[in-house]
């Protein structure tokens, strides 16, 4: 599957499970339900790699950064998110996780010593500018308050934890450590590492049997982690997380185009020009021109070796 198929999956994925969050809002405690999404994702992944005979033992040093993986992707960093949205509305919390692109960039520079070149900082910038231009009527109405500050502090811990799950995940394809099956140990431990905090919490693991709770749960299983998360971490071993994590700022326009064709939404001008930009970083993170050498073109995670890419 090449780049373009997996960003678009990952975009088209993710733009869409805005939506079938909503839905797991409600009767039970949000770390619940990250567990149940993670744990039913995790068990699929497994039963897919024993179906197909790839291997599931692995050695401690492995085991470690399985671990990391699920603590910082699949764990605190959906916590964080979750919890945020408490005191700040979706879209400030869309603004604030889009910055995990800049923060993508950053930390690839200080783990990898990638160097980020002109066109990926100027479509990181365009990228922001449109999620602030898109979101601009939202925010213009929002009042400073704690409850906000502190929404905003968590939103911005979560995305930060985000990142460094991208920088984990680069790091253990470079190690050599297959996607399909780092997935699988790494939402496992997500998913316990979340249960112990909702149990720590005294959140009571009930069970919401309603068709709407139980369809998104399994749209969010399957497609919003087992396929998107496996499409996006393929697309952080290829090009690197620097440029994988435009998607964080693109997928928020995909949730407003749904919600304008599905929820009748009023499309207003802030949107085309938000979109519009954010569209115009996409092309300058991704498309890169056909003058480059080889060299240059090559995917990130060859820094860290070759040879384990290609096992991954």
């Amino acid at each position: 599957m090449n780049n373009a198929i997996l960003y678009a999956t990952t975009v088209l994925i993710w733009g869409s499970t805005w939506f079938a969050i909503e839905f797991q809002l409600g009767q039970v405690a949000p770390e619940v339900s990250i567990v149940y999404r993670y744990a039913s994702a995790s068990f699929l992944l497994f039963g897919w790699s024993l179906l197909r005979g790839l291997r599931l033992r692995f050695d401690r040093s492995a085991h470690l950064r399985f671990a990391l993986l699920g603590l910082l992707l699949f764990c605190l960093n959906y916590v964080l998110a979750y919890r945020a949205q408490i005191h700040i509305t979706s879209a400030l919390t869309a603004i604030t996780f889009s910055t995990i692109l800049w923060m993508n960039i950053f930390n690839a520079r200080i783990f990898f010593g990638v160097r980020s070149d002109p066109r990926t900082l100027v479509g990181a910038a365009l990228g922001l500018l449109g999620i602030g231009v898109l979101f601009s009527p939202e925010v213009a109405n929002v009042s400073l308050s704690d409850g906000v500050l502190t929404g905003a502090a968590l939103s911005m811990s979560g995305a930060f934890i985000a990142s460094l799950g991208n920088m984990a995940s680069q790091a253990a394809q470079g190690r050599g450590l297959p996607i399909v099956q780092s997935n699988a140990w790494g939402m496992a431990y997500g998913a316990l590492f979340t249960a112990l905090i909702a149990a720590a919490q005294g959140h009571p693991f009930t069970v919401d049997l309603r068709p709407s709770y139980l369809l998104s749960l399994a749209y969010l299983s399957i497609f919003g982690s087992v396929v998107g998360f496996g499409a996006y971490l393929t697309l952080i071993g290829r090009i690197g997380a620097h440029r994988a994590g435009y998607a964080t700022v693109a997928f928020p326009v995909v949730a407003l185009i749904l919600s304008a064709l599905f929820e009748g939404l009023r499309i207003e001008w802030t949107m085309v020009a938000g979109a519009a930009l954010v569209l115009g970083g996409n092309l300058l993170v991704l498309v890169q021109p056909k003058q480059r050498s080889a060299d240059r073109a090559r995917p990130a995670v060859a820094e860290c070796g070759e040879a384990a890419m290609e096992s991954a």
